[in-house]
Protein backbone atom coordinates (compact mmCIF):
# COMPACT_ATOMS: atom_id res chain seq x y z
CA UNK A 1 0.00 0.00 0.00
CA UNK A 2 1.43 3.36 -1.02
CA UNK A 3 1.64 6.14 1.56
CA UNK A 4 0.67 9.67 0.63
CA UNK A 5 3.35 12.32 0.96
CA UNK A 6 3.01 14.38 4.12
CA UNK A 7 4.03 17.64 2.37
CA UNK A 8 3.04 19.00 -1.01
CA UNK A 9 5.61 20.67 -3.13
CA UNK A 10 4.76 24.21 -4.29
CA UNK A 11 5.13 23.01 -7.88
CA UNK A 12 1.90 20.99 -7.51
CA UNK A 13 -0.09 24.06 -6.41
CA UNK A 14 1.46 27.05 -8.15
CA UNK A 15 -1.21 29.54 -7.19
CA UNK A 16 -1.58 28.65 -3.53
CA UNK A 17 1.87 27.30 -2.91
CA UNK A 18 3.74 30.28 -4.38
CA UNK A 19 1.78 32.84 -2.41
CA UNK A 20 2.23 30.85 0.79
CA UNK A 21 5.92 30.56 0.07
CA UNK A 22 6.35 34.30 -0.48
CA UNK A 23 4.44 35.00 2.73
CA UNK A 24 6.64 32.65 4.66
CA UNK A 25 9.96 33.82 3.21
CA UNK A 26 10.88 37.52 3.42
CA UNK A 27 12.59 38.43 0.18
CA UNK A 28 15.15 41.26 0.12
CA UNK A 29 13.97 44.48 -1.59
CA UNK A 30 15.00 45.04 -5.17
CA UNK A 31 18.09 47.26 -5.10
CA UNK A 32 17.73 50.68 -6.70
CA UNK A 33 20.42 52.67 -8.38
CA UNK A 34 21.67 55.43 -6.04
CA UNK A 35 20.34 58.87 -6.91
CA UNK A 36 21.97 62.10 -5.83
CA UNK A 37 19.59 64.56 -4.22
CA UNK A 38 19.43 68.20 -5.26
CA UNK A 39 21.79 69.41 -2.53
CA UNK A 40 24.46 66.88 -3.50
CA UNK A 41 24.16 67.80 -7.18
CA UNK A 42 24.48 71.50 -6.38
CA UNK A 43 27.60 71.00 -4.27
CA UNK A 44 29.17 68.58 -6.77
CA UNK A 45 28.63 70.88 -9.75
CA UNK A 46 29.95 74.05 -8.14
CA UNK A 47 32.84 72.20 -6.51
CA UNK A 48 33.94 71.18 -10.00
CA UNK A 49 33.53 74.80 -11.17
CA UNK A 50 35.68 76.04 -8.28
CA UNK A 51 38.27 73.34 -8.92
CA UNK A 52 38.45 74.36 -12.58
CA UNK A 53 39.01 77.99 -11.57
CA UNK A 54 41.81 77.07 -9.12
CA UNK A 55 43.49 74.89 -11.76
CA UNK A 56 43.21 77.71 -14.29
CA UNK A 57 44.88 80.09 -11.83
CA UNK A 58 47.58 77.55 -11.00
CA UNK A 59 48.43 77.14 -14.68
CA UNK A 60 48.90 80.92 -14.82
CA UNK A 61 51.18 80.74 -11.78
CA UNK A 62 48.61 82.26 -9.39
CA UNK A 63 46.67 79.49 -7.66
CA UNK A 64 45.34 81.80 -4.92
CA UNK A 65 42.55 83.26 -7.03
CA UNK A 66 40.85 84.77 -3.97
CA UNK A 67 43.47 87.53 -3.95
CA UNK A 68 44.81 89.57 -6.83
CA UNK A 69 48.44 89.07 -7.75
CA UNK A 70 50.89 91.48 -6.20
CA UNK A 71 52.26 92.36 -2.76
CA UNK A 72 49.91 91.12 -0.03
CA UNK A 73 51.15 93.30 2.81
CA UNK A 74 51.02 92.32 6.48
CA UNK A 75 48.59 89.73 7.84
CA UNK A 76 46.66 92.36 9.77
CA UNK A 77 46.29 94.49 6.66
CA UNK A 78 45.02 91.53 4.65
CA UNK A 79 42.47 90.66 7.34
CA UNK A 80 41.22 94.25 7.45
CA UNK A 81 40.95 94.34 3.66
CA UNK A 82 38.96 91.11 3.53
CA UNK A 83 36.60 92.26 6.28
CA UNK A 84 35.99 95.57 4.55
CA UNK A 85 35.41 93.79 1.22
CA UNK A 86 32.89 91.43 2.82
CA UNK A 87 31.04 94.27 4.55
CA UNK A 88 30.93 96.33 1.36
CA UNK A 89 29.72 93.29 -0.58
CA UNK A 90 26.85 92.59 1.83
CA UNK A 91 25.80 96.27 1.75
CA UNK A 92 25.84 96.33 -2.05
CA UNK A 93 23.91 93.06 -2.16
CA UNK A 94 21.19 94.45 0.10
CA UNK A 95 20.90 97.55 -2.07
CA UNK A 96 20.52 95.39 -5.19
CA UNK A 97 17.79 93.33 -3.52
CA UNK A 98 15.94 96.52 -2.58
CA UNK A 99 16.28 97.70 -6.18
CA UNK A 100 14.84 94.37 -7.36
CA UNK A 101 11.81 94.74 -5.07
CA UNK A 102 11.20 98.28 -6.33
CA UNK A 103 11.37 97.16 -9.97
CA UNK A 104 8.96 94.33 -9.21
CA UNK A 105 6.43 96.81 -7.86
CA UNK A 106 6.73 99.02 -10.92
CA UNK A 107 7.09 96.69 -13.89
CA UNK A 108 5.01 93.70 -14.97
CA UNK A 109 7.95 92.06 -16.76
CA UNK A 110 9.82 91.85 -13.45
CA UNK A 111 6.88 90.13 -11.79
CA UNK A 112 6.56 87.79 -14.76
CA UNK A 113 10.25 86.90 -14.48
CA UNK A 114 9.82 86.21 -10.76
CA UNK A 115 6.94 83.83 -11.46
CA UNK A 116 8.82 82.12 -14.29
CA UNK A 117 11.71 81.35 -11.97
CA UNK A 118 9.28 80.14 -9.31
CA UNK A 119 7.82 77.70 -11.84
CA UNK A 120 11.26 76.69 -13.16
CA UNK A 121 12.88 76.06 -9.77
CA UNK A 122 9.94 74.39 -8.07
CA UNK A 123 9.84 73.92 -4.30
CA UNK A 124 13.16 74.35 -2.52
CA UNK A 125 13.91 73.71 1.14
CA UNK A 126 15.78 76.24 3.27
CA UNK A 127 18.85 74.02 3.17
CA UNK A 128 18.72 73.80 -0.62
CA UNK A 129 18.33 77.58 -0.94
CA UNK A 130 21.29 78.19 1.35
CA UNK A 131 23.47 75.67 -0.48
CA UNK A 132 22.49 76.98 -3.90
CA UNK A 133 23.16 80.59 -2.90
CA UNK A 134 26.52 79.84 -1.28
CA UNK A 135 27.82 77.32 -3.81
CA UNK A 136 26.86 79.41 -6.84
CA UNK A 137 28.37 82.56 -5.31
CA UNK A 138 31.70 80.90 -4.56
CA UNK A 139 31.90 78.80 -7.73
CA UNK A 140 30.86 81.48 -10.22
CA UNK A 141 32.97 84.23 -8.67
CA UNK A 142 36.04 81.99 -8.59
CA UNK A 143 35.54 81.15 -12.25
CA UNK A 144 34.46 84.48 -13.74
CA UNK A 145 36.24 87.02 -11.55
CA UNK A 146 39.02 84.96 -9.96
CA UNK A 147 40.16 83.07 -13.08
CA UNK A 148 38.72 84.65 -16.24
CA UNK A 149 38.93 88.33 -15.25
CA UNK A 150 42.48 88.01 -13.93
CA UNK A 151 43.53 86.09 -17.03
CA UNK A 152 42.15 88.76 -19.36
CA UNK A 153 43.56 91.53 -17.19
CA UNK A 154 47.06 90.15 -17.59
CA UNK A 155 46.83 90.30 -21.40
CA UNK A 156 47.10 94.10 -21.57
CA UNK A 157 49.16 96.53 -19.49
CA UNK A 158 47.73 98.98 -16.98
CA UNK A 159 44.14 100.14 -16.98
CA UNK A 160 43.48 98.63 -20.40
CA UNK A 161 43.93 95.19 -18.89
CA UNK A 162 41.49 96.05 -16.13
CA UNK A 163 38.86 97.19 -18.62
CA UNK A 164 39.35 94.08 -20.75
CA UNK A 165 39.03 91.84 -17.71
CA UNK A 166 35.91 93.56 -16.38
CA UNK A 167 34.06 93.75 -19.70
CA UNK A 168 35.17 90.37 -21.04
CA UNK A 169 34.27 88.44 -17.90
CA UNK A 170 30.92 90.24 -17.65
CA UNK A 171 30.00 89.35 -21.24
CA UNK A 172 30.83 85.67 -20.74
CA UNK A 173 28.96 85.72 -17.41
CA UNK A 174 25.87 87.12 -19.16
CA UNK A 175 26.07 84.63 -22.04
CA UNK A 176 25.99 81.78 -19.54
CA UNK A 177 22.86 83.28 -17.93
CA UNK A 178 20.57 82.88 -20.92
CA UNK A 179 17.23 81.37 -19.96
CA UNK A 180 14.92 79.02 -21.89
CA UNK A 181 13.06 81.64 -23.90
CA UNK A 182 12.92 85.32 -24.82
CA UNK A 183 11.01 86.06 -21.60
CA UNK A 184 14.28 85.45 -19.70
CA UNK A 185 16.14 88.16 -21.66
CA UNK A 186 15.90 90.68 -18.76
CA UNK A 187 17.71 88.13 -16.60
CA UNK A 188 20.56 87.99 -19.12
CA UNK A 189 20.77 91.80 -19.29
CA UNK A 190 20.78 92.05 -15.49
CA UNK A 191 23.53 89.42 -15.39
CA UNK A 192 25.61 91.64 -17.69
CA UNK A 193 25.14 94.60 -15.37
CA UNK A 194 25.89 92.45 -12.33
CA UNK A 195 29.02 91.12 -14.01
CA UNK A 196 30.30 94.63 -14.67
CA UNK A 197 29.59 95.69 -11.08
CA UNK A 198 31.28 92.62 -9.60
CA UNK A 199 34.25 93.05 -11.91
CA UNK A 200 34.75 96.65 -10.84
CA UNK A 201 34.50 95.61 -7.20
CA UNK A 202 37.04 92.83 -7.71
CA UNK A 203 39.58 95.07 -9.45
CA UNK A 204 39.07 97.91 -6.97
CA UNK A 205 39.33 95.84 -3.79
CA UNK A 206 41.85 93.32 -5.10
CA UNK A 207 40.09 90.22 -3.78
CA UNK A 208 37.05 88.01 -4.37
CA UNK A 209 35.44 88.26 -0.95
CA UNK A 210 33.45 91.37 -1.90
CA UNK A 211 32.00 89.89 -5.13
CA UNK A 212 31.22 86.62 -3.34
CA UNK A 213 29.39 88.52 -0.60
CA UNK A 214 27.34 90.48 -3.16
CA UNK A 215 26.50 87.36 -5.13
CA UNK A 216 25.55 85.34 -2.04
CA UNK A 217 23.36 88.08 -0.55
CA UNK A 218 21.45 88.65 -3.79
CA UNK A 219 20.97 84.95 -4.50
CA UNK A 220 19.92 84.07 -0.96
CA UNK A 221 17.31 86.79 -0.51
CA UNK A 222 15.94 86.54 -4.06
CA UNK A 223 15.66 82.74 -3.92
CA UNK A 224 13.84 82.96 -0.60
CA UNK A 225 11.42 85.48 -2.09
CA UNK A 226 10.86 83.42 -5.26
CA UNK A 227 10.04 80.27 -3.31
CA UNK A 228 7.90 82.11 -0.75
CA UNK A 229 5.37 83.90 -2.94
CA UNK A 230 3.67 84.04 -6.31
CA UNK A 231 3.48 87.61 -7.61
CA UNK A 232 0.37 89.08 -9.26
CA UNK A 233 0.67 89.60 -13.00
Amino acid sequence: MKTLPTKLSIEFLPGVGASAYTRGVRLPPTPRAPRLNLAARIVSFYASVTGTAVLWGALRGHANILMAAGPLGQQGERAAQLLSSAALGVAMGLLLVLLTRELQERFAWMRMLHNEFRHLLGPLSRREILLLAAASAVGEECLFRGALLMHLQALLPGSLGGVLGIVGSAVVFALLHIGPGVRFLPWTVSALGMGLLLGVLCVTMGDLLGPIAVHFTVNLLNLQDIVRRQMPA
